[in-house]
């Protein structure tokens, strides 16, 4: 058996011995697959990763208010009051629970990344899951975590040697009783927590002479080195747990994922040197009480989304108390989103596409991309569509916040890598200048006919020449077909789409140059 499918398969849960502190289980992460993405281990930037398990919702998170009559017509019964959202422009809300990110937003530490996702879209949790912690596309199997790949290659030595001088703490923690599903791999989770390790120790211990020339007595060696690793780094996080103090009084004892940030806040002002802390925040599966009847405004989601937005606020205070708060970013990131049509049980099923939010100081607070265009008429399989692939979130914050090269995202990500700017460390080797400083360069107009029925005409416009794609996704955000994928001058450009292979219904048709991309509904009759 090779090294990392026996520590997949068997030994992870070593790997990720929980620390408990104020009652939360704190694990050292030292798999391959969730050790930090980082090629500069000398800068002091720290990345938080808050997964929103089960799939969230985000047409009730960020509201598109220019969509509204839709969106009633879609989802009446579970649609908030418009009169309620909170406002972030006259053209998109948030929850009215959500006081913490309206707060942040209008301080400039709040960042929206519309309708992530990416082709062909997988609805299954665990497979879902997969994807979106190895970075993979939906007909990939990856072994590997999209950070752990970065670092699996600078540090290829590891776990030998490890900590060191260089390197003295953990790369990546967990907070929880079971370790992120950050490592979750095709088959099995990577890693997870144990409560006992005194009954593991005993491998350690017992024993400790030579181990025979064996396939199992190379793991027992390779066992007892990590074992040992780990010990060691549960030491450092105990110091830097007496070294660190929480400073905000806005941390609330009910909110699980606020003691999650709490402790998070507490290990970085003890002065641990960890890149990578991952949170989670279960029971966005809302296919059922998503909201109450007659009171849309209150119910499951809204409750998750408080205490997210909540947790999330106080973490900021907090750092800004400790005068922290510029080294560390965080952004969310679900499985998937759900289905524009509510389902008659005051809920939704599993959807496409969602927002990301993306919070610090060093953000640049504002939306990206536009509202997803909500159909007339909404079919019951009918998902948001996909603007950026989640791949190039990833991507824009490895380049800007850690600094790596494009080139290096592209291996570690995707080759057709879009750059977001959606942090103030803007990286300087992206060709699209315009759009890095806010200017639009590319124009995707209303197709005509719409709705058609042989042939229809796209039409749209790029300020500047170069490589363009343009791709055309049905309803539930799989991809249909490439209508082009070539060099256009600047200027005004046509391509016809026949509906040959086309089936009834909605189609979305994405536009991408370099950083920006643009999405039209088109209608197909037959």
């Amino acid at each position: 058996m090779k090294r990392r499918q026996f520590l997949k398969n068997t030994l992870a849960t070593a790997i990720a011995t929980p620390l408990f502190l104020n009652g939360q289980a704190v694990s050292a992460l030292t798999s391959p697959i969730l050790d930090a993405a980082l090629k500069k281990v000398d800068n002091d930037k720290i990345l938080i990763l808050i997964q929103l398990n089960g799939g969230n919702d985000g047409l009730n998170m960020v509201i598109p208010l220019d969509q509204y009559s839709n969106l009633m017509a879609a989802r009446g019964e579970i649609a908030l009051p418009e009169n309620e959202v909170h406002k972030l422009t006259d053209e998109t809300g948030l929850h009215p629970i959500m006081e913490g990110f309206h707060q942040l937003y209008d301080e400039e530490k709040l960042a929206v990344v519309q309708s992530v996702g990416y082709p062909n879209p997988n609805f299954s949790h665990f497979r879902a899951t997969d994807i979106w912690t190895s970075g993979s596309s939906a007909d990939q199997f990856l072994a590997t975590g999209w950070l752990g790949r970065y670092f699996d290659l600078n540090h290829s030595e590891y776990p030998n040697n490890y900590p060191n001088e260089t390197t003295p703490d953990p790369l990546a923690i967990s907070i929880g009783s079971i370790v992120s599903n950050t490592c979750q791999g095709p088959v099995a989770n990577f890693s997870m927590a144990i409560n006992n390790l005194e009954e593991f120790t005993q491998l350690l211990t017992e024993g400790t002479g030579a181990t025979p020339d064996t396939p199992y007595g190379h793991e027992l060696d390779f066992l007892r080195l990590t074992m040992l690793q780990t010990n060691q780094y549960l030491d450092t996080i105990q110091a830097a747990a007496e070294n660190g103090t929480n400073l905000s009084e806005l941390y609330q004892d009910i909110n699980r994922l606020a003691l999650q940030l709490k402790i998070v806040a507490q290990l970085i002002s003890g002065g641990l040197q960890t890149k990578v802390y991952v949170v989670n925040l279960g029971g966005f599966d809302t296919h059922a009480s998503q909201v109450e009847e007659g009171a849309t405004s209150i119910g499951v989601h809204a409750d998750l989304l408080w205490l997210l937005s909540d947790a999330v606020a106080a973490f900021q205070d907090d750092l800004s108390l400790m005068g922290l708060e510029d080294r560390v970013v965080g952004m969310t990131f679900s499985e998937f989103g759900r289905r524009i049509q509510s389902n008659g049980s005051f809920g939704t099923d599993h959807g496409a596409a969602a927002p990301m939010m993306v919070f610090g100081t060093q953000v640049n607070s504002q939306i990206f991309g536009d509202n997803p265009e909500i159909p007339d008429q909404v079919d019951v399989k009918d998902s948001v569509p996909m603007q950026f692939d989640f791949r190039s979130v990833y991507g824009s914050i490895l380049l800007d916040w850690f600094e790596i090269t494009e080139e290096d995202v592209k291996n570690i990500l995707i080759e057709d890598f879009q750059y977001i700017p959606i942090l103030k460390s803007v990286a300087t080797n992206i060709d699209d200048p315009d759009f890095v400083n806010g200017i639009s360069t590319l124009q995707l107009h209303n197709n005509y006919p719409n709705p058609f029925t042989s042939n229809t005409t796209i039409s749209f416009s790029t300020a500047k020449a170069g490589m363009v794609s343009l791709t055309l996704f049905n309803a539930m955000g799989q991809k249909v077909k490439v209508i082009a994928n070539e060099f256009f001058a600047a200027g005004d450009h046509e391509v016809s789409l026949s509906s040959r292979g086309l089936h009834h219904g909605t189609y979305y048709c994405r536009l991408q140059r370099n950083g920006e991309q643009k999405v039209k509904m088109i209608y197909c009759v037959k």
